[in-house]
């Protein structure tokens, strides 16, 4: 058998059928995000572009914090794909999308109380408060088919069906570009407009994704019942995710919130140099899927031997990409951030904190791949506790010690908590080998 590496090139190939869709896919979203804010950014008044930023913000974050249901479910059914149970794919993508569907209504009816929150934490003039909550109170009407094209892209994934995935995602941007024109252009429906054409697109991938669902899965109506013990422990391994999104989402925003503390310019360095974690997670996050969906297909056949092989193949690929990444930091590093921005006193500022930026995909890429590791896995509770040892004993005291050093202190501080990340999974799976059985 011809081989690349020291691995077999048909396994080569499965991890990059894989990876290599939501790899474009998400180098795709972004830029078809980019012409929807281009269309917003050419209305007359500047609040309408900021009102769309400010609500976007608000429900980016809700939907990040809600990632949990598609790595729950590309967990389960990876793991049933497997085994060849197609009884158990049918229930879990049935118990997933209830609760998707279910925590989606809630947040229709939590709208005033998300509004009230959000106010509260960013008090922004009361014009765009009041642009930005027709925004995010339109948006929110969207949520049970945002929620559901999470456990629908978990599903496609577990299930190997990237390419499908990949074409779910485009769709989703694709309609929102295509609405935008015609609500805001044509229309003149300004922000109400956004935020229809982004509802409106969340509930069109939905019907596809679903449509794509009973295909595949072979699903009936008298499919559509709830299975009691499976959905106990869908919901416990979302609750594990959660607490592990949640303290991830708490680090990154301080990189934000803290720089406040250190003049203005310092919050535009570190908003332009965060891009480039964006950067690198275009690659690292589709080889982190690949892990996700062969080390559980491997664990649902009961084959350690495999759940080791990809395991170590993957790794390879993401030392790679981490290593690519570096060097091209190092080489166009500095061509990227004024890419980013043409304000002088921004990139004159950033080429100080660039080094951070060198070294990071080779520090932060073993957290991306362990993420996928214990996904595959379904090893929900390992994520958590070494998220929040890593935040705990990582994060919290670096930064805590680097604050004479001002924004180094911040970088110096997730620097700090991703390599902690990555020590921590890697000391867990060390310590629980019968996760591989």
């Amino acid at each position: 058998m011809t081989r690349l590496l020291g691995f077999p090139i048909a396994d080569h190939r499965r991890v990059f059928i894989i990876a290599l869709p939501m790899i474009i896919s998400n180098i795709a979203a972004p830029l078809l995000g980019l012409v929807d804010t281009a269309i917003i950014g050419h209305l007359p008044d500047a609040i309408y572009l900021s009102a769309v930023a400010v609500g976007a913000t608000v429900i980016g974050f809700i939907y990040f914090l809600a990632v949990f249901m598609r790595m729950s479910m590309t967990a389960l059914v990876a793991q049933n794909f497997g085994a060849d149970d197609m009884a158990a794919q049918r229930h879990n993508s049935i118990n997933g999308l209830f609760l998707a569907a279910l925590l989606g209504v809630l947040l229709i009816l939590l709208t005033p109380a998300v509004l009230e929150l959000s106010w509260w934490l960013m008090v922004p003039a009361p014009a765009l408060q009041n642009l930005a909550s027709d925004y995010i109170s339109i948006r929110l009407w969207g949520a049970p088919a945002a929620l559901m094209n999470l456990v629908i892209l978990g599903v496609l994934l577990g299930r190997q069906q990237s390419r499908q995935a990949m074409w779910l995602v485009i769709a989703t941007n694709a309609v929102n570009v295509i609405v935008d024109v015609w609500l805001i252009v044509i229309l003149d429906w300004r922000v109400q407009g956004a935020a229809v054409a982004s509802a409106a697109a969340e509930w069109s991938s939905c019907l596809l994704g679903l449509f794509w669902l009973r295909k595949s899965l072979a699903l009936g109506w008298h499919h559509l019942r709830l299975n009691l013990k499976q959905l106990l422990v869908l919901l416990r391994l979302n609750g594990d995710i959660f607490v592990r999104s949640l303290t991830l989402q708490l680090c990154m925003a301080s990189m934000t919130a803290y720089a406040t503390r250190y003049g203005a310019i310092y919050v535009a360095v570190n908003a332009v140099l965060m891009q480039f974690l964006l950067l690198i997670s275009l690659g690292l996050d589709g080889i982190a899927y690949a892990v996700e969906a062969l080390v559980g297909q491997a664990k649902g056949q009961g084959r350690s031997d495999r759940v080791r092989h990809w395991c170590r193949l993957t790794l390879l690929w993401s030392c790679l990409f981490a290593v690519a990444y570096s060097l091209i930091f190092i080489a166009f590093g500095e061509h990227i951030i004024r890419l980013l921005t043409d304000i002088d006193s921004v990139i004159d500022t950033a080429g100080h904190y660039l080094p951070w930026l060198m070294v990071l995909p080779l520090i932060g890429h073993w957290s991306y791949y362990f993420d996928g590791v214990f996904i595959g896995l379904a090893q929900s509770r390992g994520m958590r506790n070494t998220m929040l040892f890593a935040a705990l004993l990582g994060f919290l005291p670096l930064w805590w010690w680097g604050q004479r050093f001002e924004n180094h202190g911040l970088w110096l501080a997730l620097t700090g908590f991703l390599m902690m990340r990555g020590v921590a999974q890697a000391i867990w799976l060390k310590r629980h080998p019968q996760t591989l059985l």
